[in-house]
């Protein structure tokens, strides 16, 4: 008399709870996506083609802080060299090369 009785309710519930989730992760990886992973692949392409287009003559700013004038640039060579001071030529790895400060002209290229 004083126990009431207890019924069993169906557990539909869980399907609920995993479209939440899903919908939760789907805007966060799309946030993730345009807004860490999207402009870290634009950099290193850009810095990719800056390194490419490198010619002699260019100058250079290299990741110390360096600036210097590239003498020799050969098309497929992970090395170039770079002349710091007038007399000081240093062979560095393309991939140090953090910009171009300015571009020479034809000109200057062929008279180097």
């Amino acid at each position: 008399m004083f126990i009431s009785s207890a019924y069993a309710q169906a557990a539909g519930g869980a399907s609920d709870a995993i479209l939440q989730q899903l919908l939760l992760f789907v805007p966060l990886i799309a946030i993730f996506y345009f807004l860490l992973i999207r402009p870290q692949q634009k950099r290193a392409k850009e810095h990719k083609e800056l390194i490419a287009g490198i010619r002699r003559g260019d100058q250079v700013i290299l990741s110390s802080g360096i600036l210097g004038k590239v003498k020799t640039a050969k098309e497929g060579d992970a090395d170039i060299d770079v002349e710091i001071a007038p007399g000081t030529v240093v062979k560095v790895i393309r991939a140090t090369i953090s910009g171009v400060r300015g571009k020479s002209d034809a000109k200057d290229a062929k008279e180097a």
